[in-house]
């Protein structure tokens, strides 16, 4: 094992923040509290419940259970009225936490055992679990952000693009690369 895996779970980490951060920057404020019906989850909820995990997750990773005693799993469902700033800064604050904890393992750290509700997880296998939680979670805010964009911006390759896009890509030599390489610190159309 080497560092690659790492390097690869905080590109993959910070792609996806990307497209959370995309998507919220498209749509009206307003729209980042609308819930489809009671059962559903708005933007800002999905956010709260984010750095709530992420809170609690990677704070003192290696040392104490993943879900601490102080997190109240429950209230992050619940909605409430925020502003747009501190919803940004709530969705930084996890997120730092997240990055600074992954940038500080080192790759003896990777069979290392942390636990998450008292079960025992290699430091690969929580990175794993999470690489799944997240995404799953950002796909539901870029779903929305879909339904609520006045006009949307495209964050991977838009629809009726993707021959010109293959083409763009088998024009090119083969090369060794990280799937968020172009996608990462661009606009939404840059990469595609």
């Amino acid at each position: 094992m080497n560092t690659n895996y790492l390097d690869s779970a905080i590109k993959q980490f910070e792609y996806y923040k990307m497209l959370g951060e995309k998507t919220m920057a498209q749509i009206a404020d307003d729209k980042l509290f609308w819930q489809y019906n009671e059962e559903s989850n708005s933007i800002a909820t999905i956010v709260k419940h984010l750095r709530g995990n992420m809170l609690s997750r990677w704070t003192d990773f290696l040392t104490t259970d993943g879900e601490k005693e102080w997190r109240n799993r429950d209230n992050e469902f619940e909605e409430e009225v925020l502003t747009k700033q501190t919803l940004t800064n709530n969705w930084n604050e996890g997120w730092n936490v997240l990055l600074t904890t992954l940038n500080s393992l080192k790759e003896e750290d990777l069979d290392k055992i942390v636990y998450i509700r008292n079960q025992g997880h290699t430091v690969m296998e929580a990175i794993n679990r999470q690489l799944a939680h997240y995404p799953y979670h950002i796909g539901q805010i870029v779903f929305i952000g879909k339904m609520c964009a006045e006009h949307w911006d495209s964050l991977s390759i838009p629809r009726g693009n993707s021959n010109q896009y293959n083409a763009g890509k088998f024009s090119k030599p083969k090369e060794r690369g990280h799937f968020t390489d172009e996608f990462l610190n661009k606009e939404p159309n840059d990469a595609k």
